[in-house]
């Protein structure tokens, strides 16, 4: 299942990104805690290469916990500090002490010379659907960002002053043009790739495959139904199907709303707290 999408705004957008640099002091890039490789553009590393950042790992609350803390391991450097956060309880206070801890030492020379640094300035950079939007508006405390669960909402630069001490710039989510096999699945499945250009029973038997691999008892506990290790991802299917009566004319099953139903049910965390990532495997 080849998975590319590239249009031509988010070209403009990487361009745009690298002339703004020289406005902030660092960069936070939001990352889905579900998918923490896969939600990473490649291309920061090497637009951002000179900049700081403070990696958020949003969404933590449908992650599972102790993955969490491999990738925290994994991701820390003296270039980069990581945050765990869920947009829906925001702390305000713990993305300002992280910044000021990632830039200390800026700070500092400012100190030294007896000069006031002023407020921290930030750019904020991730893929469609990472949760930028949510993020802003969590610590902004306003509506100041459009949000929305379909990937590409936040369209223009913009300031935000979340409070005297931290200052950011938002910028529109961008994806990169040639997505691995993996990749371009683990975005799908957890929506950054528009699930109109996707064949999303296709999608959803990839998904079934994916969650047992990771646990069994993942489906077998939500749906209530019996599997054996033998099973295929389309009888699993067929099984949610019948067990949520979603079936056409004649008893046949509808799989596009089975496809829908098993998709929504990861995507809000119904599912469980569930990482489809191991930095063990990266």
């Amino acid at each position: 299942m080849n998975i590319n999408w590239y249009p031509g705004h988010m070209k403009k957008t990487i361009e745009d990104i690298e002339k703004k640099l020289k406005l902030v002091d660092f960069c936070i890039e939001i990352i889905d805690s579900r998918i923490p490789y896969s939600s990473r553009n490649p291309i920061f590393d090497d637009i951002l290469k000179n900049k700081k950042r403070l990696l958020i790992f949003n969404k933590e609350d449908l992650s599972d916990p102790s993955l969490n803390k491999k990738w925290r391991d994994k991701y820390t450097d003296h270039d980069h500090a990581v945050l765990f956060y869920n947009a829906l309880r925001p702390n305000v206070n713990a993305v300002v002490s992280k910044s000021e801890d990632l830039m200390k030492e800026e700070i500092q020379k400012f100190e030294q010379k007896g000069l006031n640094k002023g407020p921290l300035k930030a750019m904020i950079v991730g893929i469609p659907n990472s949760g930028k939007s949510t993020f802003i508006n969590s610590i902004s405390g306003t509506k100041s960002t459009k949000t929305g669960n379909r990937p590409g909402v936040t369209k223009t630069n913009q300031w935000i002053r979340i409070n005297p001490k931290l200052h950011l710039l938002d910028t529109p989510g961008v994806l990169w043009p040639k997505l691995e096999e993996n990749v371009g699945l683990n975005l799908a499945f957890t929506g950054a790739i528009k699930d109109e250009i996707m064949d999303t029973e296709t999608l959803a038997l990839k998904l079934i495959e994916r969650l047992n691999q990771i646990d069994k008892n993942i489906l077998i506990n939500r749906y209530k139904i019996e599997v054996d290790d033998n099973i295929e991802p389309l009888e699993i299917m067929e099984l949610i199907g019948k067990k949520r009566g979603a079936l056409l004319r004649g008893g046949l099953i509808d799989y596009s709303k089975v496809a829908g139903i098993i998709l929504d049910e990861f995507r809000k965390g119904t599912l469980g707290k569930i990482t489809l990532e191991d930095p063990d495997d990266i």
